[in-house]
């Protein structure tokens, strides 16, 4: 058995796998990281535990203090030179997010293409992987809600916006909203088109916004739910 912990800025996922499929997942605010060993309390022992933290020291220490309870090695990844069929071009490997790590492996899972890794969350990750597996660079920037929250907050008379998506907005707050997502969409357009030409190239979508990004995406893409989660578990293999 291997479980599995992806613990991002707003959210932690878990799942529980067996080795050939998921029989038990969840998600809870990172806020409530606390309630993760009510979890922990229905998880099987033993078990092999992998966790890939970006949430900080403090959640990462309470997860560790967690599951002690009941499970004596808690593996955390960290990026490195090489990893399950992934080559990593950082020019220094180890500050790479270990989210967007554990994603590159689970694309890899995946498909033995090119492919563009998008983890859209509270930030947005656009990474490129070849198809020999290397890992050649990518983009960090805001994510939608933080973009939109950026602009509530530091101008004066924009607001928080709820509007929708127009190709020609026509109002402030459908130009907000369009205005945020142009933005992630032309991050990863412009990423993809490094690849376009690669047979089989497509664009692997994972996080909170996904589905929103995919619903205006021009490019062949997948929706990859649990990309990161998919990739701990490989991770765990190779241990």
């Amino acid at each position: 058995m291997i479980i599995a912990i992806d613990a991002g800025n707003s959210r932690i996922k878990w799942g529980l796998h067996d080795g050939r499929k998921w029989l038990d997942s969840g998600v809870l605010a990172t806020a409530d990281v606390a309630w993760l060993g009510e979890a922990a309390d229905e998880w099987p022992e033993p078990a092999r535990v992998v966790v890939c933290n970006v949430a900080g020291s403090d959640v990462s220490a309470t997860i560790s203090a967690l599951l002690a309870r009941r499970h004596d090695k808690v593996s955390f990844l960290h990026a490195s030179a090489e990893a399950c069929g992934v080559r990593n071009s950082y020019e220094l490997p180890r500050q790479l997010g270990a989210d967007r790590w554990a994603a590159l492996i689970g694309a890899r899972t995946l498909l033995d293409s090119a492919c563009l890794v998008v983890c859209a969350g509270t930030a947005t990750t656009v990474d490129l992987l070849d198809a020999t597996g290397l890992f050649r660079g990518g983009l960090i920037l805001p994510g939608f809600d933080l973009m939109r929250a950026a602009l509530a907050r530091n101008t004066a008379q924009l607001p928080l916006a709820d509007g929708v998506f127009r190709a020609e907005p026509r109002n402030t707050m459908d130009a907000i909203v369009s205005g945020c997502l142009q933005a992630q969409l032309g991050a990863v357009d412009r990423m993809f088109s490094a690849i376009a030409a690669e047979p089989g190239a497509r664009c692997l979508l994972t996080g909170g916004a996904a589905e929103r990004l995919a619903a205006h995406l021009n490019i062949p893409f997948e929706l990859a739910d649990n990309l990161i989660l998919n990739g701990l578990v490989r991770y765990a293999d190779s241990l």
